[in-house]
């Protein structure tokens, strides 16, 4: 028993050190686990580090679908035989077109705040010059030519008249501003405004603008049913309700004794501006209507004598009009044909100045007819990349114009040329006098050469 006694007393102290033991190296074990350094998971990196520095980040590369909506208005293009030129000078959308009166200049003006003056001489050519004016901290949405006022200069090569002056409707000013060329001491031109904007009287959006060709009044016509007549000084001298709703569309005939509106209602208003023996305003009266749609009226256009009329309505057709009428006598204008529109939601319709052919636009599209027969001669698709602004013929009528988007596309007016030579040869059928014989030979003669031309060209 004293032995086992002394076994048990001599063991106590042996566990007890092999028991600290065994907790130091648990404790150290710890420690050590502690401050060992933890992997944690990291991005893959673009590339190796190099003096603890990170790689230079890339460029940004755009987004694909900005990328996509840039290429695409980029890479817009249009090709057709009939196509004379496509005038590209602007960088934003154009949003309007305006021939001068003496056929020699073409207007246009875009969201990129300029208004161009293109010379009609160079469109069938390859280079298309122009003369730039600069809208200072605003765009113009509307341009039109002053018609009366004109200076020899020389902005290409040899002598031309070019418009003094044009009016603008501004966007964000919201009124009307005229610009003037002048003449630098170093021989080249530059475009002005003039000291002072038209009051603003317009209460709803402005759709269209226009002066007269005596030079006597200028139009503005807003989207409610307003049409004021004004001074080229800026005064105010009629307003004109037109009661159709809301206007679609106002304008100032090429003869400059008429305006007109439509709008909401199927029919078209037309109006009488009186001058007197000296030039000066003296009212406004109704002159005539024209009667005959189902639906309401988004456009209409005069011939250059305003003898004839063309409309397009929301009903899908197009209505050709012969309005050389005795109004103040109560006679009516005679609607001489009807032709069903073969472009969907057509916006925009434009007579040729000897009314012998017509343009419709719808949406992106435009198709020509003949007045004669109201049969389709020529079909435009995909013109611009957006909805067509502005649709306009050329004073001599030689030339079909549009805008859409950043490019102003020319056509060749094959179907006016066709149409002479149709009317020419039923007029020359029915006549034994041999000047008139002779003469019409001559038309018949000429527009199968411009015709022949054209296609020969295309070929």
């Amino acid at each position: 028993m004293e032995a086992a006694a002394a076994l048990g007393g001599s063991g106590l102290p042996g566990a007890l050190i092999v028991l600290i033991l065994l907790v130091l190296v648990l404790l150290l074990a710890a420690v050590l686990h502690r401050s060992a350094p933890r992997e944690t998971p990291v991005a893959p990196q673009d590339g190796p580090r190099a003096n603890g520095h990170a790689r230079p980040e890339e460029p940004r590369k755009a987004k694909p679908a900005a990328r996509a909506r840039r290429e695409k208005q980029r890479q817009h293009s249009f090709a057709h035989r009939l196509l004379v030129a496509a005038l590209k000078g602007h960088s934003s959308p154009v949003t309007c077109l305006d021939f001068s009166s003496n056929g020699k200049y073409l207007a246009s003006c875009s969201e990129d705040r300029t208004v161009r003056l293109w010379s009609t001489r160079d469109l069938a050519g390859r280079e298309h010059r122009c003369l730039r004016a600069n809208v200072g901290l605003d765009h113009a949405e509307l341009v039109r030519l002053s018609p009366d006022s004109r200076v020899a200069v020389e902005p290409t090569q040899g002598e031309n008249l070019v418009p003094l002056a044009f009016i603008v409707w501004l966007a964000n000013a919201e009124t009307i501003r005229v610009y003037k060329m002048t003449k630098k001491d170093d021989g080249s031109f530059t475009f002005t405004a003039t000291s002072g904007d038209f009051p603003k009287k317009h209460k709803a959006p402005v759709i269209n603008i226009g002066i007269a060709e005596t030079g006597k009044f200028i139009m503005t016509a807003s989207s409610d049913t307003t049409i004021l007549i004004w001074s080229p000084k800026g005064e105010v001298l009629a307003s004109i309700n037109t009661n159709q709703m809301n206007n679609a569309y106002a304008t100032v005939s090429p003869c400059g004794r008429f305006v007109a509106s439509c709008g909401f209602t199927p029919d078209v208003k037309v109006w009488e501006v009186c001058l007197g023996k000296n030039g000066d305003f003296r009212e406004v009266t109704r002159a005539f209507e024209l009667k005959g749609h189902t639906a309401g009226v988004q456009s209409f256009s005069f011939s250059n004598d305003s003898r004839r009329m063309a409309t397009v309505s929301k009903d899908g057709t197009w209505k050709f009009w012969d309005t050389d009428v005795e109004y103040k006598k109560q006679q009516d204008p005679y609607l001489l044909l009807t032709g069903q529109c073969a472009v969907l939601e057509p916006c925009r319709i434009a007579l040729s100045p000897d009314s012998r052919t017509v343009a419709v636009a719808g949406g992106t599209d435009i198709v020509v007819y003949n007045t004669r027969r109201g049969e389709e001669e020529e079909r435009f698709l995909g013109v611009h990349s957006h909805r067509i602004a502005d649709l306009a013929f050329d004073t001599t009528g030689r030339y079909l114009v549009s805008c859409g988007d950043r490019a102003i596309c020319v056509f060749h007016n094959t179907a006016g040329h066709r149409a002479v030579v149709e009317e020419m040869e039923a007029i020359l059928k029915k006549t034994g006098n041999k000047a008139t014989r002779e003469r019409l030979e001559q038309q018949i003669s000429s527009a199968r050469k411009a015709l022949a031309a054209i296609y020969g060209k295309k070929h």
